[in-house]
């Protein structure tokens, strides 16, 4: 992480070493300039000296008017007029001084300077624009480097391709994604990147895009799978970007592997799942001495019918025959009764592998208010089910644990109370829902804790831990639903909570 956040500079120091650069080559150029013009101006006096026997004193400043215009163009004005200076000074040994200087020679010099003058400025103009020409390449090779140190530690592997989608550019990070070599990918379609079962898509996806506009993942972020070198399928999130380059078009996308947090969501799903059966296994612990009670009396009943059954058999007369039969009855009904009682525990504190399925809430319901009124005698619930909220797609445990544990609250809340109503309904709701709700008679919730009921840790009750409720948020809101309480008017308090309805 150090070496690639060194790479990334700030901007400005960036801006501020660029021009340093563009300074000191400018600098580098004009004395490179008044160099090439004392050069120029030397050879082209050689050239006029070993032509002197030819020319006489005929065009003395003519060989010198070139290193004027090419010393303008390569160092700027300055070394133009150097140029034209030592060319003039050079000029001047062919002429004859030692009869004067005559109008003609006057007129020569005069135009000699009139013409340097206007070469030094047009070479002053030409060197102009190659300054500004190469100052804009420096610029955008400075950005480009700029750009391309900043998309190197970029962690989301980046892919350009063409509108017809042939790969321009493959980042390091998509080398290592995918395990190509960008010189293996570039010029290919970028469907070698994709899943074979999906890549003769891709060509139609382009085309309709280019022929209708419409976009269906530009723009967008969108889970996809994608295809490593080696064949491997991995899940990714997939950005694209369109970018208008004259008449073309290319399209940009960022490329994220989403394996690792696939990873993380179904590890925190099992600590989830774990921290829910522990729930359940701590409220049968609670329960633990009602349930013992509640299935030693049919186990006592059954002892007792079968004591007197096998009394009333010592008797070899057929009289008593019809009172060993009502015996046997009724020990085979309290022996239903507690595999019944024993089937919806072993049911509510089962591990099983979490699965939504539909199922019917009135039979969740039923099998919830046997574990609860379990040790509660005397206790009714009233169950007010409507038949258009009875389907519901859920985890029939888990959903039994939230109302398990929001009917036990309730009946705890209530032990106080003169009135004790206790109540369990669904009623059809919006986006397809159920609202199942939970109502009691007993005192209501104090103000600042039905503000934070459903965080963890926090309770009414003297001995609570405060887990139950949050567990319960948990378990609603994985299966898209949420929770909430409200104070009844007439005195209580009704927990409400939503679950997807089966469709028909």
């Amino acid at each position: 992480m150090t070496t690639r956040m060194n790479r990334i500079q700030d901007p400005l120091s960036l801006a501020e070493a660029a021009k340093q650069r563009l300074i000191g080559s400018a600098m580098r150029r004009r004395i490179s300039g008044y160099t090439l013009a004392a050069g120029l101006v030397f050879a082209a006096f050689v050239i006029r000296l070993a032509l002197s026997h030819s020319l006489g004193v005929n065009a003395p400043f003519l060989f010198f008017l070139p290193t004027v215009v090419i010393a303008a163009a390569v160092g700027g004005f300055s070394p133009g007029l150097l140029a034209a200076l030592l060319g003039f000074v050079g000029g001047m040994v062919f002429v004859p001084l030692y009869d004067g200087v005559d109008f003609a020679e006057g007129v020569n010099v005069a135009a000699y300077w009139g013409i340097c003058v206007l070469l030094a400025w047009f070479g002053q103009r030409l060197h102009s624009a190659q300054e500004r020409a190469k100052t804009r390449a420096d610029e955008l090779a400075a950005r480009e480097a700029n750009l391309r140190s900043i998309l190197e530690t970029v962690p989301d592997a980046m892919v350009i391709a063409g509108e017809h989608g042939v790969i321009e550019s493959f980042s390091r990070t998509a080398e290592q994604l995918f395990g190509y070599a960008a010189e293996e990918v570039v010029g290919r379609s970028v469907s070698i990147l994709m899943p074979s079962v999906v890549r003769g898509e891709h060509d139609s996806y382009i085309q309709r895009y280019l022929a209708t506009g419409r976009r269906h993942v530009i723009g967008k972020g969108k889970t996809v799978t994608a295809e490593r070198k080696d064949g491997s399928i991995f899940p990714i999130e997939l950005v694209v970007g369109e970018v208008a380059s004259g008449d073309m078009r290319f399209f940009t996308g960022f490329i994220r592997d989403l394996t690792e947090r696939r990873k993380d969501e179904a590890r925190m799903q099992e600590l989830q799942a774990e921290l829910v059966h522990v729930s359940r296994l701590s409220a049968m612990g609670e329960m633990a001495s009602s349930l013992a009670h509640e299935v030693n009396q049919p186990l006592s009943a059954i002892v007792n019918y079968l004591s007197g059954a096998r009394r009333l058999l010592s008797d070899p007369s057929m009289k008593n025959l019809p009172l060993i039969e009502t015996a046997f009855k009724d020990a085979a009904d309290q022996a239903l009764r507690a595999g019944d009682i024993i089937r919806r525990l072993r049911q509510f504190v089962s591990r099983g592998k979490v699965v939504h399925q539909g199922d019917s809430l009135s039979e969740i319901v039923g099998d919830a208010v046997g574990l609860v009124l379990v040790g509660s005698h005397g206790q009714n619930v009233a169950l007010r089910i409507d038949p258009l909220a009875d389907r519901v797609v859920c985890d029939r445990i888990q959903v039994q644990q939230v109302l398990v544990n929001l009917m036990r609250n309730a009946i705890e809340a209530m032990q106080g109370s003169d009135r004790k109503e206790l109540a369990v309904a669904s009623t059809p709701a919006q986006r397809d829902m159920v609202e199942v709700s939970v109502s009691d008679t007993g005192p209501g919730l104090p103000e600042d804790v039905a503000q934070r009921l459903f965080e963890p840790f926090v309770t009414s009750k003297p001995t609570g831990m405060g887990v139950g409720l949050s567990i319960c948020r948990t378990i609603v809101e994985s299966h898209g639903g949420r929770i909430w309480s409200e104070q009844r008017p007439e005195g209580g308090c009704v927990f409400r909570f939503t679950l997807p309805q089966e469709s028909c």
